[in-house]
């Protein structure tokens, strides 16, 4: 990685928010007082809230005002954790409203619809999901038929435990419990079509990482039948440049699948049957865990049995080890459960499973050792930024494509509490300066070029912001 210094770099050419970074970073060359990483992490935080701020819409934090205009599921849980340093309410509200979604079996769609956003203002909007149709959908509110990885119960207890009115903050778990328990109920019970204990993704999209090439293999056995794919129109290359974005080819069989499983009217049995797409794999099981044992806290702090989601994180942690680890590569891979086999591509999927506190020795080991190999670490280059996205040195790699090589604050973070929780600290110290240093140099943008530091995707980008909160403010306490 680049050093761990702070360092006055300058904006990235052609960036409009060039004014307000050379503001952000500008002290981080300050003269050597000894304070010059103390005084950048307070601009930082500053900026990373007004960044919150100025994307609030009244009941939640949109990822970025034209990119994504809506309410994203698994962005609220991180932007709530990074809010709940400051301001107790929204870090709430931000969590309670993706549940308003919720649908009666359980499920909590990727996205809540704003009705006051132009119908045409994202793709695909509430008129392609058509969720009011299906009669499980929640009444008056528009939502997707998909969805993100669990974070949501974590999310919910850091929360909680770092409020400062206690009454407040168990009204608050009182109120996510029953809706958190029904969410995962609804993961483990229609998202297990073989009954192996893990939840399976039905869509690239609920993965989290879109065009990852994890799913190379799976997406490039779809042939998409004549007059079966609906005409459409991509709004993210409106407001975005198309060589950061997931290609047309990629678009077409993403818009495939999700139209294949509204006609099918989103019942997850049909659709595991049916659907070519059909995957388990380490980030989505890895947060059941970690978000199964946070349901057990809460269990115990409202006097309820914990036991259930103890037990819960066993199987799956059990499930992960038979399906998803391979001794002959020491690496977690997704599995298709279609085609009956790993998918066996170098993704920071593989890092996920530090999420579990009780990740087997063997895993750990070959994790933290992955974590330091060429493939995501590439000490020989005169910059570079931890963790990439893909291997590095993969045929599919390309440093500003979305997630088929960039690095995401999203997944650093999650990286960086794993890391933590396993001991890990001086690792996982240089995964956090090299996430703070990627802002300093660019900003609060969507995804970063490994070896530049150069910002991609939307700038002011929500959950970048947030989780700078949350590293900042961690690592003073």
């Amino acid at each position: 990685m680049a050093s761990g210094r702070p360092l006055r770099l300058l904006p990235v050419p052609g960036d409009g928010r060039a004014a307000r970074e050379e503001r952000v970073i500008g002290l981080a060359s300050a003269s050597g007082d000894g304070r010059a990483s103390e005084i950048a992490d307070s601009e930082l935080l500053e900026a990373a809230k007004a960044v919150l701020d100025a994307n609030w819409v009244g009941r939640s934090t949109v990822p970025s005002r034209h990119l994504y205009p809506h309410q994203w599921s698994w962005d609220s849980a991180f932007i709530a954790i990074g809010r709940s340093w400051y301001d107790q309410e929204r870090a709430q509200t931000e969590l309670e409203s993706p549940f308003a979604g919720q649908w009666s079996d359980g499920r909590v769609p990727h996205i809540v619809f704003n009705p006051d956003v132009p119908a045409d203002a994202y793709f695909p909007g509430p008129t392609f999901w058509r969720s009011s149709d299906v009669a499980e959908s929640p009444v008056g509110l528009e939502t997707s038929g998909l969805v993100q990885p669990p974070l949501h119960a974590w999310a919910v207890l850091e929360v909680h435990d770092r409020a400062a009115d206690a009454s407040a903050a168990r009204a608050f778990l009182e109120r996510m419990y029953p809706k958190l328990v029904a969410w995962h109920r609804y993961l483990l019970e229609h998202r297990d079509p073989e009954g192996i204990g893990l939840a399976a993704i039905v869509h690239p999209w609920e993965s989290g990482l879109d065009n990852s090439p994890a799913w190379e293999d799976a997406l490039r056995h779809i042939d998409i039948p004549p007059g079966l794919l609906p005409a459409y129109e991509r709004r993210d290359l409106v407001n975005a440049d198309p060589a950061d974005r997931p290609t047309d080819a990629a678009y077409d069989r993403f818009v495939y699948l999700a139209h294949a499983y509204r006609g099918g009217r989103y019942d997850d049995s049909r659709i595991c049957r049916m659907s070519p797409f059909v995957i388990v794999g380490p980030l989505v099981n890895a947060l059941l865990i970690r978000s199964s044992l946070a349901l057990a806290d809460m269990a115990e702090l409202l006097g309820e049995d914990p036991e259930p989601h103890r037990g819960a994180a066993s199987a799956i942690r059990r499930g992960m080890q038979e399906h998803l680890w391979d001794p002959q590569h020491a690496r977690y891979y997704s599995r298709n459960l279609k085609r009956g086999q790993l998918m066996r591509e170098a993704s920071i999927l593989s890092f996920m499973p530090l999420l579990d506190p009780a990740l087997p020795a063997e895993g750990l080991q070959a994790v933290v050792r992955d974590l330091s190999a060429p493939c995501f670490h590439a000490p020989e280059a005169d910059e570079h930024y931890l963790v990439p996205s893909y291997d590095l040195g993969g045929e599919l790699f390309d440093p500003r494509r979305y997630w088929r090589g960039p690095v995401w604050i999203n997944t650093d973070w999650l990286i960086w509490r794993g890391l933590i929780d396993h001991g890990q600290r001086e690792l996982a110290g240089h995964v956090a300066d090299s996430m703070l240093e990627l802002v300093r140099r660019a900003g609060f943008r969507e995804y970063f070029d490994p070896f530049t530091g150069a910002g991609y995707g939307s700038d002011d980008f929500a959950w970048t912001a947030a989780l700078v909160i949350d590293v900042i403010e961690r690592r003073r306490a």
